[in-house]
């Protein structure tokens, strides 16, 4: 049988764990990468953090609350069969947006490419993947959340992956499902 075995998420200057009843307060996204290493919920920094944009920042931190929630455990160069599917009705809006001003500001002739990098919905899935260890799919998808757990439910039901973590994320807000068998 599956179920979702923790639930992490981040939004407006709270984050938490379900299961685990974590709930705390966090000043800017800096505050709560350092509040999660000190809690030890993040096993270590997220390499280049401080360059992620900001969906790719509430993305690694709400996955590593869910990780912790579910106790699914990780390290540093250890990979690990997990896959990773989300959603953002809005894609990579903010994002492109960013860049296209900065395109724009600099004569339409060069765009910086930190910026560009994060201009697919998928990125911040990637960024997560790399720091995390993931190793299993990586989707990003336009559906509802309730079927966006089914689809991730469906991989670990046809046995293609060992778990899957299920992402809803918005400009300011991203909650992350852990579902394993």
């Amino acid at each position: 049988m599956l179920k979702v075995k923790g639930i992490g998420w981040v939004k407006e200057n709270k984050y938490g764990c379900t299961y685990k009843s974590i709930g705390k307060e966090y000043t800017d996204l800096r505050s709560l990468h350092l509040n999660l290493q000190q809690d030890k919920i993040l096993k270590y920094p997220i390499d280049n953090f401080a360059r992620f944009d900001t969906a790719s920042k509430l993305v690694s931190c709400a996955i590593a609350l869910g990780l912790y929630d579910a106790g699914i455990s990780y390290a540093k160069g250890r990979m690990q069969d997990i896959g990773l599917i989300a959603t953002n009705l809005l894609g990579a809006e903010d994002a492109n947006l960013a860049y296209f001003k900065d395109y724009v500001t600099n004569g339409r002739t060069l765009g910086r490419a930190n910026l560009f990098i994060y201009t697919l919905p998928s990125s911040p899935l990637a960024e997560a993947a790399i720091h995390f260890g993931f190793t299993g799919p990586l989707l990003y998808v336009g559906l509802e959340t309730k079927q966006l757990l089914e689809q991730a439910a469906s991989f670990v039901i046809n046995k293609e992956v060992q778990g899957m973590l299920a992402i809803s994320f918005t400009s300011d807000s991203a909650s992350c499902f852990a579902i394993k068998k």
